[in-house]
């Protein structure tokens, strides 16, 4: 059983950085492809960015690509997701996720692709 929990959420002001984490214990990252989703008050949740285990290209929501960075530490079994020059519309509970599977590039937008979820950490851009 893999367990994840994130970290990292809070109150900033717009155009300004977060970086979340998700310590993941169970199975050891590099057997994981991971990725992280949000979910902002009365909206679907929405895929973020992704990470799988065999491929170096991360992938990335439009909305989000070119000011969030996902990365993983596979040595502290930890991934990261730094968000830089945040938006009012990046309010959200944010989730990171992860599957045993192999994901092909189609399918990791998919929330039902991944097997375990975290609890959510809170971030709030807000002037």
């Amino acid at each position: 059983q893999v367990q994840l929990v994130e970290s990292g959420g809070g109150l900033v002001q717009p155009g300004a950085s977060l970086t979340l984490s998700c310590a993941t214990s169970g199975r050891t990252l590099s057997d994981l492809d991971m990725g992280w989703f949000r979910q902002a008050p009365g909206k679907e949740r929405e895929f973020v960015a992704v990470s799988r285990r065999n491929r170096n290209s991360p992938n990335y929501a439009s909305s989000v690509k070119g000011r969030f960075t996902i990365s993983r530490d596979n040595a502290k079994n930890t991934a990261h997701l730094q968000m830089n020059s945040l938006k009012p519309e990046d309010t959200a509970v944010y989730y990171c996720a992860a599957t045993t599977s192999n994901l092909i590039l189609s399918s990791t937008s998919q929330a039902n692709q991944y097997n375990y979820w975290g609890q959510g950490t809170q971030v709030t851009v807000s002037s």
